[in-house]
């Protein structure tokens, strides 16, 4: 009967938890990256030095997602010249203009996601916590089960030995 129960409860968390906790971690995910780049502002920059290294998939600003590494220059919010590494698109050169992407205090920081990137990243995090909550409650109830027929075996075992003393006392 407790087993029975057991695996209804389990069941119904699993249908309705499950699902709740994967919406709830990829609303967060998005609200997350949405407060992460509020402060953040598009500037001018020029390419400081002849890009080096090729970065594949990384940083969808280009129509290939393709970026290259190099070191650029800018003035930031307090007219202060500053230099630092980004991704670039690849095929620019020394002296350059490109845009980069700084942070409140006018430090470089990642292009921010397109809203598709952002919506994938939602997806995928919803659906890990989603399948993980699940797991964790199907495995919840696995161990309850465990414990139900350790229990009920216990039992048994006594039963059996009280009835096996009775028969024997009755034997003699």
């Amino acid at each position: 009967m407790a087993q029975s129960w057991l695996v209804l409860a389990t069941g119904v968390l699993i249908a309705v938890a499950a699902p709740a906790a994967g919406v709830a971690a990829g609303n967060a995910v998005d609200a997350a990256a949405n407060r992460q780049s509020v402060g953040w502002h598009a500037a001018s920059a020029v390419i400081a030095r002849e890009p080096a290294t090729r970065i594949s998939g990384i940083d969808s600003g280009s129509a290939t997602g393709d970026r290259v590494r190099t070191t650029v220059r800018w003035t930031a919010p307090d007219h202060t010249v500053r230099t630092g590494e980004t991704n670039v698109p690849p095929g620019v050169h020394v002296g350059d203009r490109t845009t980069v992407w700084l942070d409140r205090n006018g430090m470089l920081v990642r292009n921010p996601s397109t809203p598709t990137d952002s919506l994938a990243e939602s997806v995928v995090a919803g659906t890990v916590v989603a399948s993980g909550t699940g797991l964790l409650l199907f495995g919840a109830e696995k161990t309850g089960v465990r414990l139900i027929d350790r229990r009920r075996y216990a039992q048994w075992e006594k039963e059996w030995a009280e009835l096996d003393a009775r028969w024997r006392h009755h034997q003699q």
